[in-house]
């Protein structure tokens, strides 16, 4: 949405409807599908939500900005085309890994899409009308039929020192799914292109129980060898900062930028005996969030 002056409105906390029909009846545990890179599907009740939508093809480049791209080496699960309908499209951030031509083209533009203020204006300016920016901190809610989602921005930097500048706002999310009288069933961490930057450690103060992390990897390295994203140790060491009872690791594998691989990781958190609190999805493959606490 924006306003009469051009700038983007945004909005205080409160109900957002979604445009999809969901495709669920009532509550549940919830699902989520990982399709690759950091997309994913997740569904709670009525609600079905998109998170950071990569559809590039293999061999098709993500453009990252400053003349870099990177070549997908996979193929997504699943084509925009294969997509239940949606309510909302959450993102990360805008990068081409995130946000592709092939999305852009293929989603619903009247889609509410929650991501950072700085996404928000370009995506607006690009069509997608009820691209909302969200300030860390700051809470949207999705209802629909007795069905919640509340998204809340949390803190994340995409790269160390003065370097950020050169990259895009990136945030982290924390999704609480429940119903309307029971609003906070499960939380689910979605960290974004993050590195595990100081700001993090304010998350668990704020949300010392989370159910479900969902965890960006890779050690996503650009030209010089600035890492720009969580490699195998940062991973690890963010399983152990949160505190999700079931951590989901993804964006490790698709492009050659993503340095650290998920056998590095594997190997991280075995070594830190954490093993039971991490569970491996592969690409295609739906599992159940856990239970609501």
């Amino acid at each position: 949405m924006v306003s009469p002056t051009g700038r983007p409105v945004t909005r205080p906390a409160g109900p957002l409807t979604g445009t999809g029909t969901g495709t669920g009846t009532g509550t549940g545990t919830g699902t989520l599908t990982f399709v690759g890179t950091a997309t994913t599907i997740i569904r709670f009740g009525e609600l079905t939500l998109l998170t950071d939508p990569n559809f590039l093809h293999q061999g098709q480049r993500a453009y990252l900005g400053y003349g870099l791209s990177s070549k997908r080496l996979t193929e997504p699960a699943l084509a925009v085309t294969d997509l239940p309908e949606l309510d909302a499209i959450l993102l990360s951030h805008l990068h081409g890994d995130h946000w592709d031509r092939v999305a852009h083209r293929g989603l619903d533009h009247d889609l509410p899409v929650l991501t950072t203020p700085h996404a928000a204006r370009r995506l607006q300016w690009r069509g997608f009308a009820r691209a909302t920016g969200i300030r860390t901190w700051t809470s949207h809610s999705i209802t629909r039929g007795n069905t919640t989602a509340t998204i809340t921005a949390l803190p994340g930097r995409h790269a160390p020192g003065w370097a950020h500048r050169l990259l895009p706002p990136v945030m982290g999310t924390m999704l609480e799914l429940g119903t309307v009288a029971e609003p906070a069933q499960q939380r689910v961490y979605i960290s974004g292109d993050t590195l595990l930057v100081d700001e993090l450690k304010d998350i668990p103060l704020r949300f010392p129980e989370v159910d479900t992390g969902v965890l960006h990897l890779g050690g996503t390295t650009l030209p010089g060898g600035l890492m720009v994203t969580m490699d195998a140790q940062q991973g690890a060491d963010a399983v152990e900062l949160i505190g999700a009872g079931t951590n989901i690791p993804i964006h490790y594998a698709d492009y050659p930028v993503f340095r650290s691989s998920l056998s590095e990781f594997r190997d991280e958190v075995d070594r830190r005996a954490l093993s039971d609190r991490v569970r491996y999805v592969k690409p295609g493959d739906t599992v159940p969030l856990v239970g609501p606490r």
